[in-house]
């Protein structure tokens, strides 16, 4: 049987990289000694009293269906948040729920995106970027993030790949899985490209919350951008609820109705009881969200001291997130050999970061978002096969 040439796009190394962790998963269902570092995915539970409101929505029968864009209180809740958090005053018109950010990323590329077009996006860039960006047919412009710039973008390299076919700019600051965060000089610098070649500017902030150095800024509050920036949240990461798939868009209003009729097409509103649950913590100090903060940067400075004298390695010290590159150029192996060998002989489980962009050849991503005796445990395991390889060698 013949299929789609969408199924072709959507195809490609980002969906293979997950090959390493469903076998590691796998594996530990089984019963094997596996500790999972390949996936950012929260060890905590998603607060009570956020269960608790799904819980009394649901007994309340608030079980059918619901508004396509989301219930009119999710839409003022993320509009008031967004309006906290990156000073860009927006109302509810200007926002749609969606199923996580990765939801919102699709919608987005969905609803700007044409065959033909080419869309820019730094990387190393988060793994489903590639598939999701070119489901829309349009052709997907690398732009590296050099291992010896840190991974910081180089504003030059971003206005080198401009062409007149050049439709917008996708990331997400901060980074997946560098843990970069851009400064708002760097933003200024985008912010003029996108308004000299009448760009549109995707930002996903989903890591926002958890910036533990530098300075918060949202690209849709600089001048002239809000008509043409559309961001991307969620709750997922910072109040542990990845399996609930809140999240939320904000752009102009025309794009958020353009929003609406794809809602029509495919999720149909996400569940009333989800977006109950969502509100509260959009609107309440939920105390678990600041404990759990502080809970990620303990576990980075962590795993930093646990892979500092581990040799052939070299860590690169993320600013945000719960995610933290290992550079293994020096090991003799490829980034893909030694993810690969490390679960083989130790039972631990990391991403090969090639998978999220040439430019991140030679690098795993690890995540810390799992306890502290796990991950002090995975560190020494990973130390002691990098010593292993030096005797090897």
């Amino acid at each position: 049987m013949r299929y789609s040439q969408f199924t072709q796009r959507i195809d490609g190394e980002g969906a293979a990289a997950w090959e390493l962790h469903w076998a590691a998963l796998a594996a530990k269902r089984a019963g094997r000694d596996v500790i999972l570092l390949s996936v950012g995915d929260p060890d905590f539970d998603t607060p009570p009293s956020i269960q608790e409101t799904a819980i009394a929505s649901m007994r309340s029968g608030e079980t059918h269906y619901a508004d396509i864009l989301g219930l009119p209180e999710a839409r003022e809740a993320a509009a008031r948040r967004h309006s906290q958090d990156s000073g860009q005053t927006v109302q509810a018109a200007n926002v749609a729920i969606v199923p996580g950010a990765q939801g919102g990323l699709f919608a987005a590329a969905m609803s700007i995106l044409d065959p033909g077009d080419e869309v820019l996006a730094p990387e190393p860039m988060y793994v489903t970027y590639e598939a999701t960006l070119q489901a829309s047919g349009a052709t997907l412009v690398r732009v590296p993030c050099r291992a010896e710039r840190g991974f910081a973008l180089d504003l030059a390299d971003l206005q080198a790949a401009i062409t007149p076919r050049s439709k917008a700019i996708f990331f997400a600051n901060p980074n997946n899985p560098t843990g970069v965060v851009m400064d708002r000089a760097l933003l200024e610098g985008i912010a003029e490209l996108a308004r000299q070649h009448d760009l549109w500017v995707v930002s996903d902030e989903v890591y926002q919350s958890l910036i533990f150095e530098g300075q918060r800024c949202s690209i849709a509050a600089l001048a002239g951008m809000a008509e043409r920036t559309i961001t991307l949240n969620s709750l997922s990461k910072s109040h542990a609820m990845t399996g609930w798939r809140f999240g939320w868009m904000v752009g102009p209003v025309e794009l958020i109705r353009h929003v609406g009729h794809l809602g029509l097409c495919n999720l149909y509103g996400l569940p009333a009881f989800i977006q109950r649950a969502g509100i509260y913590g959009l609107q309440s100090q939920v105390p678990e969200v600041a404990a759990m903060r502080a809970a990620y940067l303990h576990r980075r400075d962590l795993a930093m001291q646990g892979l500092a004298q581990a040799p052939k390695l070299r860590c690169l010290r993320p600013s945000a997130g719960m995610f933290m590159l290992l550079d293994v150029r020096a090991s003799g192996l490829s980034s893909r050999d030694f993810a690969w060998k490390l679960f083989e002989q130790s039972g631990v489980s990391v991403l090969d970061a090639t998978a999220f962009g040439a430019s991140a050849a030679g690098h795993l991503r690890m995540s810390f978002a799992i306890d502290d005796t796990s991950l002090q445990e995975a560190c020494r395991r990973i130390g002691t096969f990098a010593r292993s390889l030096g005797r090897a060698l």
